[in-house]
């Protein structure tokens, strides 16, 4: 298996309930698990998360969590069809925060085009899926 440079690891209030939600709800595979700790690595068309059942007395806590987790953190995911992501947050009558929306931005002299879709995850993570649709100059 190969790591990527940068890997996110989120606390979570209720681990299996976020487990459920990243598999079945989003899609992403369990590449490994630590069960005795609640742990999990979890794999989505190349992002990759772990999660991790909060505990207050932990080693790398650096403050008391409360909801929304995350605060002024936002984790996006590249993902191949960002339809597939919508119909499942629909199928499973799952909020979403904002979108699905087409989105341009500036990157040098060009334009990057991208489709996304923001959520919550269960313990208020902004995750923002995003569908490049292309990149073009800014003359054209």
């Amino acid at each position: 298996m190969e790591f990527n440079r940068l890997i996110p690891e989120l606390y979570v209030s209720d681990f299996e309930k976020s487990l459920s939600f990243y598999t079945g709800v989003l899609g992403f595979s369990i590449s490994f698990q630590r069960t005795e700790q609640s742990f999990a690595f979890l794999s989505l068309e190349g992002s990759q998360i772990m999660i991790m059942q909060y505990n207050p007395s932990g080693t790398w806590n650096t403050g008391a969590l409360e909801y929304p987790y995350g605060r002024g953190i936002n984790l996006a995911f590249q993902i191949d069809n960002l339809d597939s992501i919508i119909q499942s947050l629909s199928n499973f009558n799952f909020p979403i925060k904002h979108g699905p929306k087409e989105n341009r931005y500036r990157m040098g002299e060009a334009m990057l085009h991208n489709k996304e879709v923001l959520i919550l995850d269960p313990d208020g993570y902004l995750l923002r899926f995003l569908q490049h649709l292309g990149v073009k100059k800014m003359n054209e």
